[in-house]
């Protein structure tokens, strides 16, 4: 019966990945889409294997005996999970530490680490508290206006926590690969990211300026991993066009996370209800 459980959990994770396709509409909707498809079908699997782990390798439900096959496939899904997330933060940890070993600077009105380089860079690097980074390159190529309007996207990664979320998307993008549409998935994640934080400066400075920052920035290519990064250029030059022109067309509003978005979220815990019918 675990097995069956298992097995339908996948079939339903793997039916709903399938469904997703690229389609326009504000920002708003493209985000609660993408989010629930990524995030939905990984949550389904994952509370699937803790219900079959809760319940054990021997008993009944619903007539029919278990066995300790779906136990040590939940028991290994979960390992490989736990290994993903400690693997990651390992990661995130030593870019947290080599940004901490840049000297710390002055950067218009903000505190930030200069990083020893002459290619465009600048990015918010750590956790829930992130650090501002930013390249010796930039801050002796940019003008003071321009310069000022790459600090304000930045700041928009930090007022949203983005390092924070971001990290934890990687590791359910890490651990379930293997599932249709993760990677484009994850790149309309990155791409609304980035629109987000485009958003928020464009409320500071001027849009045109911000554009032509991101159009220096995104050229000059990837300077660091993306793991606990969150810089201007982080969603490739693939998504460039698309963050232009939502630069200069009349400004959309970014609602704050609201509690019914979250509600279909939901359904992914009525595996765990299945431990009350085990005996």
């Amino acid at each position: 019966m675990h097995l069956i459980m298992i097995l339908n959990a996948l079939a339903v994770a793997w039916w709903l990945r399938s469904a997703w396709n690229q389609r326009q509409g504000n920002w708003n909707l493209r985000w609660q889409r993408s989010l629930f498809l990524f995030l939905f079908p990984p949550l389904l699997i994952f509370m699937t294997a803790i219900a079959v782990l809760f319940m054990g390798p021997q008993g009944q439900m619903g007539g029919m005996y278990t066995g300790s096959i779906s136990y040590l496939l939940a028991l290994i899904y979960l390992a490989f999970f736990a290994i993903s997330c400690i693997k990651l933060a390992l990661q995130g940890w030593q870019s947290v530490k080599s940004a901490r070993n840049c000297p710390l600077v002055i950067v218009g009105d903000r505190r930030a680490r200069l990083l020893q380089t002459g290619a465009l860079f600048a990015g918010q690097i750590g956790f829930w508290q992130p650090e501002l980074v930013v390249s010796q390159g930039l801050v002796q190529t940019l003008s003071p206006a321009h310069l000022e309007s790459v600090l304000a996207h930045e700041q928009g990664h930090h007022y949203y926590r983005d390092t924070f979320w971001f990290f934890w998307l990687g590791w359910v993008r890490s651990c379930t690969a293997w599932l249709p549409n993760t990677e484009p998935l994850w790149e309309e994640l990155l791409a609304l990211r980035e629109l987000r934080a485009d958003g928020y400066a464009a409320l500071q400075v001027d849009p045109l300026v911000l554009a032509e920052s991101l159009l220096l920035v995104v050229s000059s290519g990837p300077v660091l991993s993306e793991i606990c990064c969150a810089a201007l250029g982080s969603s490739g030059a693939d998504r460039l066009e698309q963050r232009v022109e939502a630069l200069l067309a009349p400004p959309e509003p970014t609602p704050e996370a609201q509690l019914q978005s979250w509600h279909g979220f939901l359904l992914a815990f009525l595996p765990l209800l299945t431990v009350i019918f085990h005996s």
